[in-house]
Parts: structure tokens; C-alpha cells; sequence
């Protein structure tokens, strides 16, 4: 009985040296630790041994959950409706039922925090259509992650044929929570929140309060896993992730994973650069993992893994349609019609002139231009041997006016311009009647029309009607004079030479008497002004600007600028009466000052 009580005494000692190193019996021990910063390896025991990871699983249901917001699969708002698969999960913590909706963000609270099966489950359905389907699609990540010793087989955890991990690929897993979705990764260290029909406590609320930095992340437990976790903490810029498989209880668990941290916090190096790993390729869509095959056991063969290529490399354009040949007989009646409407076209319109290059054709296009020949050249050859132009009678400069193109007209048409107001009245000046061949000829340049004006000027005098006598002022008729004729300019003229000795003989010989004044049969002898400025500059840049404005209504105007007593007036000249009164209605809806200036 002694010998008998001596074993028992030792028994009993070894259970409590071996629950008091924190592994629970038939739950073997993992451990790691690693420095998130850069990824290496600071402790590892039994770390690739493949365990059953318990709860830990769902923290590649988060991370799944999260790279389906990213890609919009889903959204953190989109309604979940709970099946009855998931409401009937064993240990339903979250406590769902059956037909409920209830949205996605508080769903991942709920698998976060609480550790929910239930919720777990809800959003592998939601995300995937099934458990199953998402827990192929966890596998596929997994291998993209480089976890290759881990196979899932459902979303929350429980312990299942073939479900198995390792401590290396779980804080592989928890380093890649922390580096791909920081902006969900402050969820692990709530110690609480409201999952829309309760509020949930965090399972690892405990190493939370009680380790310095611990930020995360998950807990897990089965009886056959233990008690195992992952956690993190950071102090003074250096992030540790420690994970232990093969927990005795939480406490002995917490106490534990506290000595991991500390371990990895008094060995990480100091001044260590942060490598983010890198971000797994996307596995949501139409990718599955076709052609994977089983090794011993539940041991897939990662190696042998294939995911299709579901991203469109090239969009290859469509073939166009066969279209029929029109028949033969619709063709020639296109040719023919065709054919006809062009000899339309060629027997109507002028004939092309191609231009021939020539050496007669060169000579004279080097040729200059010879001006038109003035009135007061034309009386400087009658009288070649004098210095200055000779001193003619009125009779011969009316001539030469005749013989420079103008026409005559009758004394009715004097009447009718006289009754009209175009006749220049009798005091008006010399500028006046310099002005008015300036717009007649089409030309802005005084100092050249001033010497034809002169040249005319007594044949301008000769157009001003003599004063009536008051007994008079009633009397309907033409003017006095019935022997004026008024001339105006002939578009026909023959050349200005013949002309002169035409008329200078004509005179000699005697006849009546002609009075010249420049053309106003093209009806454009109507102007605008624009009003007076202090400076020419100011003006001229009035005038470019209406020009630019108005140019449907001053298309044929021509810019004048006149220095008057008062400033510079600008005006354009050479309009018509309609254009000028167009021009000057739009220029006073837009509140512009315009007046017509009359011939």
C-alpha cells in the first residue's frame, strides 16, 4: 500500500508539473515568435507541426471578408440573411436565428470579438454561397499568403478532418492582417462592441488589459486544439507577434504568450528597416483550385495547387457580318446615274482654268502693277513743259472729271438730292468734302485723296445750290440752275488718256456745262460712329474691338479715325443705310453709343 501511495503521490506530481507548464494533455505544444517588422524568426518550437488551429481559423474568415469589401463583393452594410446552417452551428454564440438579417459589419464583430460560429458562418455564405466553397477559397489564399502546411475545411474553426495549421502560418496569417487592412485591424483591440443585436466582450479581453501594447489578435479553443492564441503587442516603434498551440487553460494561455512577447520585445534587434509582405493575389471570383490533389492522409500537396487566370488580358474585336454583293443591275444604275449628275455638273459650271507656266506668263507676272491714273497726273502731262499743274478753267476740269469715269446726270436728280439732304451744305468745309472721297474711295488715307479732292473742289462749289429768294421757298422744282448736270462714277470707263483729249476738245469747241461730285448709285455712303476719345489710340482700339464684335453688320465698313476740336472721333464709313442702322440698333442693345452719320 506505501509503495502503492508513493506512485500515486508522483502521478499526481508530474500532472501538476505538466499543467503547469501550460500544455494540456492531449493537446500538443507549438510555438512561435517573429519580429512583424521584417518577418524573421526570433523563437520557434514545434512550429510546423500541423495542429488544429480551433477559432484562429476565423482569422482568415476576416481577412477574406475584408478583400471582398476591397473588391466589392460585398459591402460593410449589406444585409445578411441568416440560414438555418448557421443558426444551427454548434455554439452559437452570436445567437442568430433562422430567416433574420442582420448586416455584415456586425457580423465580423460579432467572429472577431465573440469568437461566433454562427457569424462565422453567416459570412462564408454571404461571401462565397457556401461553407464549403469558402473554405476552398480560404485554402487558395492561404497558399497565396504561404501558409503551405494549411488546409481549412469551414469558416469558424471546429475541429474537422483534415482542418490543420501550424504555429508558422498562423502569425504569417496575423502579420498580414496587420500590414494588408490596417484600417480594420484597431477591431482586435476593442474590448467590446455592439454587434447590431447584442453587444459582444472580446474573448482576449484579459492579455489586453493586462500586456503593455497588446493590440490582438484571436483566441481560439477545442478540446482538441487547447487553448491557443496569436497575439500582438508593440512597444517603441518594434511590433512582436507571438502564437502558441496547445494551451492548458486561458490563464496558463495568457501567461505564456506574455513570456513569448517579452522574449521577442528583449531580442528584436534595434534599428530594423519594416518589408511589408506582400499582398496575396486575389482569389474571390469565378477562381477555384482545380487539380488539386491529396497527399498522405488529409495532407494536400500544395505544390500541385492550380488557380485560373480570371483577369482579361486582351479583348479581342468581332468579326464583322457577311454582307450580301448588291446585284449587278443596281450597280449599273448607281454608275449611270452617277455619270449623269456629273456631266450636269460639268456642262453648267465654268471651265477650270489650270494655270500654265510660261516664260511670257513669268515675265509678266514680275511686272509691277501700274496704279490707276489721277486726275491731277492726267493735267500734269497736258502740260509737260510747266513746273506746276496748270491753271485751267472750270470747263476743263469739269472735263477732265467727265474723262476720269464719271457720268452725268439730270437736273431732276439734283432736285431729288437737294430735297433729300444729300447736297453738302454751303458751309461746309473743306475737311468735309475731304471725308466724303475718302469713303467714297474706299481709302483711310488723307494725305492721298486730299490733292484729288482739291482738284475737284471747284467743281464742288459748283454743286452747292444758290440761295433762293424768300418768295421762292415754296415753290416745288429743281434747282436754278438748270443747266448743272451731275456726273457720278462710270464703272465702264475707257482709258482715262483718250478721255482727256476727247473732252479737252470738247471744251474747246464749247459746250454745257458739267459739275462732278463722286458717286453715291452704290447706295454706300452711310457711316457710324462710335463717339469721340481722348487719344488715336484709344479710338483705334474702339473700332478693332466692334469691329470684332459686329462683324455680320460692319463686314464692308472701313475704320476712320478723325482728330476734331473735341478729341478723336471713330467711326466707320462706307455702309449702307440698312447696315448702318443694324449696326447701330445692335450696339445699343448692348448699351454702347452709336449714331448713323448721314451722307
Amino acid at each position: 500500500m506505501a509503495v502503492m501511495r508513493g506512485f500515486a503521490c508522483l502521478a499526481a506530481f508530474a500532472i501538476s508539473l505538466f499543467l503547469a507548464s501550460g500544455v494540456a494533455y492531449g493537446a500538443p505544444y507549438a510555438a512561435m515568435v517573429m519580429d512583424a517588422r521584417d518577418g524573421r524568426v526570433i523563437f520557434a518550437r514545434n512550429h510546423d507541426t500541423r495542429l488544429h488551429p480551433a477559432s484562429l481559423t476565423k482569422m482568415m474568415t476576416l481577412y477574406i471578408a475584408f478583400e471582398a469589401v476591397k473588391h466589392g463583393e460585398i459591402s460593410l452594410d449589406t444585409p445578411v440573411r441568416i440560414s438555418s446552417n448557421a443558426a444551427n452551428t454548434p455554439c452559437s454564440c452570436l445567437g442568430v436565428r433562422a430567416g433574420q438579417s442582420i448586416a455584415l459589419r456586425y457580423l465580423i464583430r460579432a467572429a472577431a470579438l465573440r469568437s461566433g460560429n454562427d457569424a462565422a458562418t453567416a459570412i462564408a455564405e454571404a461571401i462565397s454561397g457556401s461553407e464549403a466553397a469558402f473554405a476552398e477559397r480560404m485554402t487558395r489564399t492561404a497558399r497565396a499568403m504561404g501558409m503551405e502546411n494549411t488546409t481549412f475545411r469551414n469558416a469558424h474553426g471546429l475541429t474537422a478532418q483534415g482542418h490543420l495549421s501550424t504555429a508558422r502560418d498562423m502569425t504569417i496569417l496575423g502579420r498580414q492582417l496587420y500590414f494588408d487592412f490596417p484600417q480594420y485591424y484597431n477591431i482586435f483591440a476593442r474590448r467590446s462592441d455592439h454587434a447590431g443585436i447584442a453587444t459582444v466582450p472580446n474573448t482576449n479581453r484579459r492579455l489586453l488589459d493586462a500586456y503593455r501594447g497588446a493590440d490582438g489578435i484571436k483566441t481560439g479553443y477545442t478540446r482538441a486544439a487547447g487553448f491557443n492564441l496569436t497575439a500582438s503587442a508593440e512597444r517603441n516603434g518594434v511590433r512582436i507577434i507571438a502564437t502558441m498551440f496547445g494551451g492548458s487553460s486561458g490563464a496558463a494561455r495568457n501567461a505564456h504568450v506574455a513570456e513569448l512577447l517579452d522574449m521577442g520585445f528583449a531580442r528584436a534587434q534595434t534599428r530594423v528597416a519594416t518589408r511589408a509582405p506582400a499582398t496575396p493575389a486575389y482569389q474571390g471570383g469565378r477562381a477555384v483550385a482545380s487539380g488539386q490533389t491529396q497527399g498522405t492522409g488529409d495532407r494536400p500537396a500544395p505544390d500541385r495547387t492550380v488557380r485560373l487566370q480570371t483577369t482579361v488580358s486582351s479583348s479581342p474585336r468581332p468579326l464583322p457580318r457577311p454582307a450580301a454583293e448588291p446585284a449587278e443591275e443596281m450597280l449599273l444604275a448607281l454608275q449611270q446615274s452617277v455619270g449623269q449628275a456629273v456631266s450636269e455638273l460639268a456642262s453648267t459650271a465654268e471651265p477650270e482654268r489650270t494655270p500654265v507656266a510660261t516664260e511670257e506668263g513669268i515675265a509678266l507676272a514680275e511686272l509691277p502693277v501700274t496704279p490707276p491714273v489721277r486726275p491731277e497726273t492726267l493735267l500734269a502731262e497736258a502740260a509737260p513743259d510747266t513746273q506746276e499743274t496748270p491753271a485751267v478753267d472750270e470747263d476743263v476740269q469739269l472735263a477732265l472729271a467727265a474723262a476720269a469715269g464719271f457720268s452725268t446726270a439730270t437736273a431732276e436728280d439734283i432736285a431729288a438730292l437737294e430735297d433729300d439732304g444729300r447736297l453738302s451744305a454751303p458751309d461746309q468745309d473743306h475737311t468735309d468734302a475731304i471725308d466724303s472721297a475718302i469713303a467714297m474711295a474706299g481709302t483711310s488715307d488723307e494725305a492721298h485723296v486730299e490733292p484729288v479732292a482739291a482738284s475737284f473742289a471747284p467743281a464742288a462749289a459748283a454743286l452747292r445750290p444758290e440761295p433762293r429768294p424768300a418768295d421762292m421757298a415754296s415753290t416745288d422744282g429743281p434747282a436754278p440752275n438748270a443747266m448743272i448736270q451731275l456726273t457720278s462714277m462710270n464703272d465702264d470707263a475707257t482709258d482715262d488718256r483718250a478721255q482727256v483729249a476727247m473732252v479737252t476738245e470738247a471744251a474747246a469747241a464749247g459746250g454745257s456745262e458739267i459739275v462732278s461730285r463722286v458717286s453715291t448709285s452704290s447706295g454706300r455712303v452711310w457711316g457710324v460712329s462710335l463717339g469721340r476719345f481722348n487719344s488715336r489710340h484709344e479710338a483705334e482700339r474702339i473700332l478693332i474691338q466692334t469691329a470684332l464684335s459686329e462683324a455680320v453688320a460692319l463686314e464692308n465698313g472701313l475704320r476712320r479715325v478723325r482728330q476734331q476740336s473735341g478729341g478723336f472721333e471713330a467711326s466707320f464709313a462706307g455702309l449702307t443705310r440698312d447696315e448702318a442702322d443694324m449696326a447701330c440698333r445692335r450696339m445699343s442693345a448692348r448699351q454702347r453709343t452709336c449714331f448713323m452719320v448721314a451722307p
